[in-house]
């Protein structure tokens, strides 16, 4: 059941509570960069951050836990969906275009400044979508008029030319019986981002700054807000099975699939009837070094019918610990857990009288989801490696392993309509005096991670937002900050040159 918000009137000095300014709660990227931004912003801020795992960026962040793909649009299908009309809709794509824009300009910055050590977080690694068949081609031409005609997406090429294909993506043409239309698109701009490393560099960083501690093996248990709205949090020191209490005037919950729980341990009325459905996935990971050679580009599908966002089949070029790798999926499939590392009873123990319902009704108008997951679950690996051979014709089992990968939760919210509706997105909760936040959802994620951040600030801080000092502060860290990079090409070029220069892409 839902925690009951209470006020705790006891001195928080008589206890003994530690005292901070900032408690972040997970130790991914999201965390990372509130946390960077904050300590960048007011360096004299107190910052205490709790992670339940032994290790920084164990759970989604991890490099083997996501697409690793730096999400801009330039090759997910699924952000350009094709209306009734034949036409193609592209506002996402340049929202999300813009959102990685702005991550590269602050990891441009953080670099410049010392703050990261390097850029080899970060790749180009050209993106491509390929389809088949006669619509399916017809829509992804439209899909790049519709694109390309923006500075954005500028130097994006299309081709139903088999040779040309073979040219872009090898691997994938050799052997293929060209029996109906193919056709692919093809950018430059595309990247490979190592989430995992970005964040333990950015973590290495917080951690070095004076008034800043984190905390592994530490469980955040329950939220408790005083009389004076500031947070009295509960941990337990897993390590040392000892228990300790914090008091902190702002709490970020950026936990993934766990800041569901931390939600409704907060109490905040703004939390209430939010509910959590979780996908797992799992990838064939090449084993053959020849292949993975051979393939040097990330190559997108369209989703099968159900499927969701995370879902989309793809034939990755990935870095994994600096080193090159080939990966196919991801596949999903259903676990009630809420975090790959968390426990079964994570779903039910969710389970509320304020979202039931929503739960009940969103499951309910998303059977195509349910089936599509059953599929998947059922699938056994020569299922898998049948998929796999619609982008390899020649493709052979000994080759590739299969890997289990990160766990996601999709939100689940009230709606006045259908009284419950899943989305696929990313979603901040705020409490209304600012003092609590929690970030849910999965997808685009961590590629938007400096944008919701951003956003966070926003609802959150938004006195300081005006000062002089933070206004100066952010534009020097992410130059854009009040531009439209889809409406200002020169500026917008600028800007990636800039980038470019020295994240040491292209």
């Amino acid at each position: 059941m839902r925690a009951t918000r209470c006020k705790v009137a006891r001195s928080m000095s008589e206890r003994g509570v530690e005292q901070y300014d900032v408690l972040l709660i997970g130790a991914g990227i999201m965390s990372a960069t509130v946390g960077t931004l904050l300590k960048l912003l007011e360096p004299s801020l107190r910052i205490a951050l709790f992670e339940r795992l032994e290790k920084v960026a164990g759970e989604s962040s991890d490099a083997r836990n996501n697409a690793g793909t730096g999400h801009s649009a330039l090759c997910e299908l699924n952000y350009t969906p094709q209306r009734e009309d034949g036409s193609v809709e592209v506002k996402k794509a340049f929202t999300i275009m813009e959102a990685f824009e702005v991550s590269k300009q602050l990891w441009a910055s953080l670099v410049e400044r010392g703050v990261l050590p390097n850029a080899d977080f970060i790749r180009s690694v050209p993106h491509l979508s390929f389809v088949q068949g006669e619509a399916d081609v017809e829509f992804l031409r439209r899909r790049h008029d519709a694109l390309h005609a923006n500075h954005l997406f500028a130097g994006m090429r299309f081709s139903d030319d088999p040779t040309v294909l073979a040219q872009w993506m090898p691997l994938m043409m050799e052997g293929r019986v060209v029996d109906r239309p193919l056709a692919a698109t093809w950018s430059s701009l595309g990247t490979d981002v190592d989430f995992g490393a970005l964040t333990r560099a950015m973590m290495g960083y917080l951690q070095a700054q004076p008034g800043v501690r984190v905390f592994l093996d530490h469980h955040v248990h329950t939220l408790e807000q005083d009389s004076d709205q500031r947070w009295l949090v509960h941990v337990e020191d897993e390590g040392k099975d000892e228990h300790r209490e914090v008091r902190a005037r702002f709490v970020f919950i950026g936990a993934g699939g766990g800041a569901l729980e931390l939600l409704e341990a907060s109490g905040i009325e703004e939390g209430e009837g939010y509910g959590g459905f979780p996908v797992s996935g799992q990838w064939l990971v090449c084993k053959n070094p020849e292949l993975v050679r051979r393939h040097a580009v990330k190559v997108y599908g369209k989703a099968g019918g159900g499927a969701p966002p995370m879902s989309v089949p793809h034939l990755d070029r990935r870095f994994l610990d600096g080193k090159p790798a080939l990966m196919f999926g991801p596949f999903a499939g259903f676990s009630t857990r809420f975090l790959k590392e968390g426990s079964y009873l994570d779903l039910p123990a969710s389970l509320t009288i304020d979202n039931l319902l929503p739960l009940i009704s969103a499951g309910l108008h998303n059977l195509g989801l349910t089936k599509y997951l059953l599929s998947q679950v059922t699938q056994s690996f020569e299922d898998k490696c049948e998929a796999l051979r619609e982008f390899i014709p020649g493709a052979k089992g000994d080759d590739w392993e299969l890997q289990v990968a990160g766990q996601r939760v999709q939100v689940i919210k009230k709606a006045e309509d259908t009284f419950g509706k899943l989305e696929f997105g990313t979603e901040i909760i705020s409490a209304r005096d600012n003092t609590v936040a929690a970030l849910l959802g999965a997808s685009p994620g961590a590629s938007t991670a400096v944008s919701i951040a951003l956003d966070l600030l926003a609802d959150c801080f938004p006195d300081r937002m005006e000062t002089q000092a933070w206004r100066e502060g952010l534009a020097s860290l992410i130059p854009s900050v009040g531009h439209s990079l889809s409406k200002e090409p020169e500026f917008a070029a600028e800007m990636r040159t800039w980038t470019t220069r020295r994240l040491r892409l292209g």
